[in-house]
């Protein structure tokens, strides 16, 4: 059961995850914008980046789930904290990279990036659900809302993280601000293992709903991105020209 579980766990993760990409982010792209507003080969590595960093991530989530599980306080504070700080932190690495960091699509970069990470966690939590020794409707439905709302609050911390002004607008928040709403997120998320299933089902869907909320606010500053250039500028010559003439020559 162990591969099935992996690989239904790969298939919801990477169809929510690139999902959002595609769909989300391609809004911002031709043909449905004269000029696209990011570099596309950077948003692809930038998701694939997002894959292998949401790896650490998504062991810390469930190790999180387990303390919370256990009644462990002290023990999940301090993967949550990882949990929040690190994804923090991996954003800001990516976003002052010379490869994504340059330019002003730095936005679209991030979101590639969260996303993947969102999606590799929920592929974490699906696999182990399904791995489990029993399988009900119920449980399915909570753990696909459960993956729902962790890739909707990793791409709303993405923008939220974001510091406020600059040419793209004033949304935004910062890291203090994103990492605040990310850990209560994440509490939401884990507070079901001490309240029930009625719990989980509530903090996954207060979770998914402030996210998108908040998401929808922000998301405003994607459309005032402006275009990457599309190479330096050629100055042109302003003096007369010789047309291939040397100085002196009759």
């Amino acid at each position: 059961m162990v591969l099935p579980s992996l690989s239904i766990g790969a298939a919801v993760g990477v169809i929510l995850s690139a999902g959002f990409v595609y769909v989300e982010v391609g809004r911002y792209a031709t043909p449905q914008v004269p000029v696209t507003l990011f570099e596309e080969r950077r948003e692809i590595f930038g998701y694939t980046a997002g894959l292998f960093v949401g790896i650490p991530f998504a062991v810390v989530y469930i190790l999180y789930v387990l303390a919370m599980d256990n009644g462990a306080l002290p023990g999940a504070l301090l993967f949550l904290a990882i949990l929040v700080g690190g994804t923090e932190l991996a954003q800001w690495a990516v976003l002052r990279s010379r490869y994504w960091g340059r330019g002003s699509s730095g936005p679209f970069y991030a979101l590639g990036f969260r996303a993947a990470i969102g999606g590799i966690i929920s592929l974490a939590i699906v696999a182990e659900y399904l791995g489990g020794p029993s399988l009900r409707w119920d449980g399915v439905v909570l753990v696909v809302l459960q993956s729902l709302a962790l890739v909707a609050l990793e791409v709303t911390g993405a923008l939220f993280s974001l510091p406020p002004g600059g040419a793209e607008g004033r949304t935004g928040g910062g890291p203090l601000p994103a990492g605040i709403f990310a850990a209560v997120g994440f509490f939401l998320l884990g507070i079901g293992q001490l309240a029930g299933e009625a719990g989980s089902f509530g903090g996954a869907a207060l979770t998914l709903l402030g996210s998108l909320f908040l998401y929808r606010r922000l998301r405003l500053r994607l459309a005032l991105i402006p275009a990457p250039s599309a190479g330096p500028k050629v100055e042109l010559p302003t003096g007369p020209t010789t047309y291939g003439r040397t100085k002196g020559s009759g």
